[in-house]
């Protein structure tokens, strides 16, 4: 990576992982010392057949095989599955036995938690933790996903307040749909809660909640790629909203005006494509850590300017 200056570094430790180390002038962790943040990128699920017939995986690729040969370009993937059916330790031992050893782990919380607000959430909630117990230190975070209809309302509040207390012993991140959560008091709060705010790149369309590099947890910051196809983004049928190809102009645009600040700001940052439509996810993954590692990014204009 071409930073300015004798404290310019990159080392790819892993598939899909980035490490930089941030200018002096730049970084606002740590002040008067070298910082440094990894950057992990992946995909939101890995197990898609379809990426077999769009030459991500081979063909004929078994659902067993496809997460050990995504952990041959990535570092860390985000658990879709955990948000459509309550996460069972179990399945999950079995699942991170088989995953390398460098693969971390992001895990949604499922659904019946944040789309349909069960009666009994705490049980629920009780038996998801359990669930995804055998994470361990691999667990990047666990991503609360919260729908559209999830006004800043007083109820919604302290619902979530108490979600976030059930959760207070896990690292969290949480991603609002909704403009009316993009507001500094709600930065102020999972700030205090030590709660990562998730950045978002989707369609900008009325209502939606907006691209921020807000860093509400110095610890880790959390990037999802939604793709940008308005016509498709409120229709029910998945691939239609999710059928997105990122171009190398957009993703050098995210790198420098969002990843850059945010990676400023953070020890961690984990970046997940959902786009995962004709395989589109992994080779925009893929095409980031590329302009991640070659040094079109994390230069910018105030490292140019210090250069002359």
């Amino acid at each position: 990576m071409n930073l300015t200056g004798t404290e310019n570094k990159n080392i790819n430790v892993s598939p899909g992982r980035v490490d930089v180390v941030i200018p002096r002038k730049m970084q606002t962790v740590g002040a008067g010392y070298q910082h440094q943040c990894g950057l992990y990128v992946g995909t939101c699920g890995y197990s898609y057949t379809e990426w077999t017939d769009n030459d991500f995986y081979p063909a004929a690729t078994r659902s067993s095989e496809m997460l050990s040969l995504y952990s041959r370009c990535f570092s860390v993937v985000e658990l879709n599955y955990t948000w459509y059916q309550m996460a069972r330790a179990d399945a999950v031992s079995r699942m991170v036995s088989k995953a390398p050893k460098h693969l971390l782990f992001a895990a949604k919380l499922t659904r019946t938690m944040t789309h349909e607000r069960a009666v009994d959430w705490r049980e629920q909630l009780a038996l998801y933790i359990q669930g995804i117990t055998p994470l361990k230190k691999r667990l990047a975070a666990v991503l609360v996903q919260l729908p559209p209809d999830f006004h800043r309302t007083i109820d919604n509040r302290n619902y979530l307040a108490a979600l976030l207390d059930g959760l207070q012993e896990l690292p969290v991140a949480v991603e609002f749909r909704h403009a009316s959560w993009a507001v500094d008091s709600v930065f102020a709060e999972l700030e205090r809660r030590r709660v990562s705010l998730v950045a978002v790149d989707e369609p900008e369309l009325p209502g939606l909640f907006p691209s921020l590099d807000v860093v509400t947890n110095p610890a880790l910051f959390y990037v999802r790629f939604h793709g940008r196809n308005r016509d498709g983004w409120r229709s029910s049928n998945m691939q239609k909203k999710f059928n997105y190809d990122y171009s190398e102009e957009e993703l050098c645009h995210w790198a420098d005006e969002y990843i850059r600040p945010m990676a400023a700001r953070a020890e961690r940052g984990v970046l997940f494509f959902n786009n995962h439509v004709k395989a589109q996810a992994p080779r925009n993954a893929q095409k980031l850590v590329k302009i991640l590692t070659s040094g079109l990014t994390l230069i910018g204009k105030d490292s140019q300017k210090g250069s002359g």
